[in-house]
């Protein structure tokens, strides 16, 4: 819920793209994720569109600064414009079976604040609105957001996505061109896109008013940019990749984005500390903990980048004198005063992220219950993208945190755990209690969840 965390977190990621020569991000994602099934929910920031405009208009404002000819700003897409959020059972890419109202006031409301900060352009997406894929949609691309919202940035196709469209390559092609794309994401292929769409406009099946009007709002982009002027990377900026200062930053969004949701008095846990058991697949894994997206498409687990794991923040923290656990077999007789489970999701994102259950599978929670029958007090830490199927985890845990994606910097957990940090972390999405309350959002009927948006406990 930090608006101003989010800028700063852009800012620097701006800094760090402009280093690098790429001055154009597809992001903020401004999704609107109605269904946690869907494998994209992670990046969205929330199930509340008024959350959605405050955060995705602040990370807009980091990306693209002040001005964007200013050298380290690029240029920001929000995505995926529309509705990518509310398809049925949250497929990815799916049909958002909603009606216009549903459809203006949760998925639209945030691209209509996303145009009044002046966002570069706005990706399409790959989802259909009742049957018609957005990709085609005259209505949607050009009625709506060009005509009605006012929108004067640049339209982009996603990743191959005209080939989704009905009939011929010929007529996929003209589909989108006439719907309203104005750039098209071509990754193997690009010669015959433009021998295709050449043609189509000889044929007179694509308007020439279409391609200027493309032409137009690409050259505004490469203007505002001042691609001509600065082409290549800005390499005073070098320095700052991967800089102590964006660590400390990173650091600071991990403790402040954790949330506390139950406390039995074991966290802080106390300085003073006999041993301590810490286990569980996630623990020692910093691919996990970024999640997809990272380094490669999907993800991967292990070392895929440089950082600092759960487990390396937990014993720098505690240092040579504390004995440090990696199982209850490796602790043996002797003390262990807690024992600090990690477990949760492994990397996934488009597609292959999404789930029909999102239950914690068994597996993962029996050393839980086996340090609990030897009185060992346990502290969960779950690594997610997503609000879990909790089950019995919620009872056997004496503290439990949903760290989500924390990414490089393991230590920000180290930091609330200690009590270096009161947690202040609240619930940016509806907890279910079982997969039968799936799909559950703030202002549903019977709203009845296990945690409500908006919860978050501290010390």
């Amino acid at each position: 819920h930090d608006a101003d965390l989010v800028k700063r977190i852009a800012q620097a990621t701006a800094q760090e793209m402009a280093a690098t020569g790429i001055y154009w991000n597809f992001g903020p994602c401004i999704t609107v994720p109605q269904d946690e099934r869907w494998g994209r929910t992670y990046e969205g920031f929330s199930e509340s569109a008024e959350l959605v405009v405050r955060l995705g208009t602040a990370a807009i404002e980091g990306y693209q600064g002040n001005d964007l000819a200013d050298p380290g700003s690029v240029m920001a897409t929000a995505k995926h414009f529309v509705a990518d959020g509310g398809t049925l059972r949250g497929r990815d890419q799916g049909n958002a079976r909603i009606d216009e109202e549903e459809l203006r006031r949760i998925h639209l409301f945030p691209y209509e604040k996303a145009i009044d900060a002046s966002v570069g352009s706005i990706m399409a997406s790959f989802s259909s609105w009742n049957g018609e894929k957005v990709h085609g949609s005259e209505y949607l691309l050009t009625q709506l957001l060009k005509e009605e919202m006012g929108f004067q940035g640049l339209l982009v196709s996603d990743w191959k996505a005209l080939e989704q469209l009905p009939g011929s390559y010929n007529d996929q092609v003209a589909a989108g061109i006439n719907a309203g794309i104005n750039m098209v994401m071509v990754p193997d292929n690009y010669p015959r896109f433009i021998e295709t769409l050449t043609k189509l406009v000889e044929q007179e099946k694509v308007p020439l008013e279409r391609i200027d009007d493309a032409v137009r709002r690409i050259l505004k982009a490469k203007m505002e940019l001042s691609l001509w002027q600065r082409p290549l990377a800005q390499r005073q900026f070098l320095s700052s990749v991967g800089s102590e200062e964006h660590r400390t930053l990173a650091r600071e969004a991990v403790r402040k984005s954790m949330v506390l949701l139950k406390n039995d008095g074991i966290l802080p846990l106390s300085e003073n500390l006999r041993g301590v058991i810490i286990t569980g697949a996630l623990a020692d894994n910093l691919g996990a903990q970024c999640g997809g997206w990272t380094i490669s498409w999907q993800g991967e687990q292990g070392d895929i980048t440089p950082g600092t794991t759960i487990k390396e923040a937990l014993s720098s923290r505690l240092g040579p004198d504390v004995p440090l656990y990696h199982s209850l077999q490796d602790a043996g007789e002797n003390p262990v005063d807690a024992m600090i489970m990690v477990l949760g999701e492994m990397p996934y994102a488009e597609m292959m992220g999404d789930r029909e259950d999102l239950t914690i599978p068994y597996a993962q929670i029996l050393p839980i219950q086996q340090a609990k029958e030897q009185g060992i007090p346990v502290i969960t830490i779950l690594i997610s993208g997503r609000p879990m199927i909790l089950g019995e985890l919620l009872n056997l845990s004496d503290g439990l945190i949903a760290a989500w994606l924390p990414g490089s910097e393991g230590a920000g957990v180290t930091d609330v755990i200690f009590g270096d940090f009161n947690p202040t972390g609240k619930l940016s999405y509806t907890w279910p209690r079982s997969m039968d309350q799936i799909p559950i959002n703030l202002g549903d009927e019977d709203y009845d969840p296990l945690f409500p948006f908006g919860y978050g406990l501290s010390y």
